[in-house]
């Protein structure tokens, strides 16, 4: 192939579209790779599969049984992070045409992991209540329609109008990559700007009740118009290098994170014990709700800001514990994380499966989890095995 010529503004496109702020192109520009990035979708990925087997005794260890905020929220905001990152370097070094069509491949590359996922997932739980294994777990997963008019759900499926249990977080992704090269677009012109009009777009879905509907009636159950502002936050942050500067100079930030993490998990903890939540004010029992994830609750989203504000503190992206061998298993997980995410949906299915058809014991519960989290860390190291080996064998020899 010919050498890439950069991209230039022609007559009818004013230069200014394609100017990129100065600080974001020095914030871009001095980006290293940092494995927390891919350690926090490998956490969350497994998080998601615990938390998909109800009755489990592993998914008290999770997230969301210590504060506000859960894995769906790790997910939204790392995903908006990485991208603006990769493709913001990409429209410094190829142009922003580049940049946003290859955005969209990631889109289509979502949506045909959701469709082939949500085939196979429905089939296949339709396929256990024929069998009368468990016939009540058709309904427990949200299709209870598949035997009557099996047609109709796949039609439904196809442009979103369903949603079937635990397919929820990937179906939420595919308009939220769909929207980001108009996010990219302004995050790398005027970041400010974008978060402003985020912030007001997700104010006014939560004000009017603004949602994507499923069939007949219901909602989605993450509200694409309000967790869109999270993604550009996760951006937000990564153009603009603000964690860092804060980081360095505003140590009283830190302490107020501090307190609020505490906060949250004595709520949350509270709220677990019926004779705990006695103690509890009215006004926190009745207004925080840490599992309201729907419209993505304000305190959910400090919470969760937080939690990666403090981290970021705690555990620089040098960190010699990093490079611990039982944490490359979970950044590899990270990585592949939408490969890995597709499996982890069908494990917590059979892991459910075999709690209710057999003895429901911890231990039982236990090894489920520990052979799931062993299979999603297969897959994951044999994707990244079998990408090695289709590289040219001069670049396999420099790695």
């Amino acid at each position: 192939m010919g050498r890439r010529l950069p991209l230039k503004a022609s007559p009818l496109i004013p230069k200014v579209f394609f100017a990129m702020k100065p600080s974001v192109k020095a914030n871009l520009a001095a980006f290293q790779p940092d494995a927390r990035l891919y350690l926090t979708l490998g956490i969350a990925n497994w998080s998601v599969f615990v938390d998909h087997i109800p009755n489990n005794i592993v998914n008290l260890l999770t997230l969301r049984n210590f504060g506000f905020s859960g894995a769906a929220d790790l997910f939204v905001f790392v995903v908006g992070y990485g991208v603006a990152i990769i493709h913001g370097r990409m429209a410094l070094e190829r142009g922003y045409v580049v940049a946003a069509t290859r955005i969209f491949r990631r889109v289509w590359r979502l949506y045909a992991a959701y469709v082939v996922l949500f085939v196979i997932y429905i089939d296949t739980i339709a396929y256990v209540a024929r069998q009368s294994m468990a016939p009540e777990i058709i309904h427990e997963y949200n299709i209870s329609g598949i035997l009557e008019h099996p047609l109709r759900i796949l039609i439904r499926g196809l442009v979103l109008q369903e949603e079937p249990l635990n397919l929820d977080l990937l179906q939420l992704m595919i308009p939220l990559m769909a929207l980001y090269p108009l996010v990219l677009w302004g995050l790398l012109r005027r970041p400010n700007v974008t978060l402003a009009a985020s912030v007001a777009l997700y104010l006014a879905a939560r004000w009017f009740d603004w949602n994507f509907r499923v069939y007949p009636d219901q909602e989605w159950t993450f509200n694409p118009l309000c967790w869109q502002m999270l993604m550009v936050l996760g951006g937000w942050f990564a153009v603009t290098g603000a964690p860092g500067k804060a980081l360095r100079g505003m140590p009283w930030l830190r302490i107020a994170a501090g307190a609020y993490i505490v906060f949250a998990m004595a709520v949350t903890l509270m709220r677990h014990s019926p004779a705990l939540s006695t103690y509890l004010p009215s006004l926190l029992l009745d207004g925080i709700a840490p599992t309201d994830k729907e419209s993505l609750a304000p305190y959910r989203v400090l919470h969760f800001l937080a939690l990666a504000f403090l981290a970021t503190h705690l555990i620089p992206a040098d960190h010699p514990g990093l490079r611990l061998r039982p944490l490359q298993a979970v950044i590899r997980c990270g990585e592949e994380w939408l490969a890995v995410f597709c499996v982890g949906v069908f494990l917590s299915f059979a892991g459910h499966l075999i709690l209710i058809t057999g003895p429901n014991l911890v231990a039982m519960q236990i090894v489920v989890s520990l052979a799931g989290f062993a299979a999603m860390t297969a897959v994951a190291y044999y994707i990244s095995w079998s990408k090695w080996q289709d590289l040219p064998a001069a670049l396999r020899q420099q790695t």
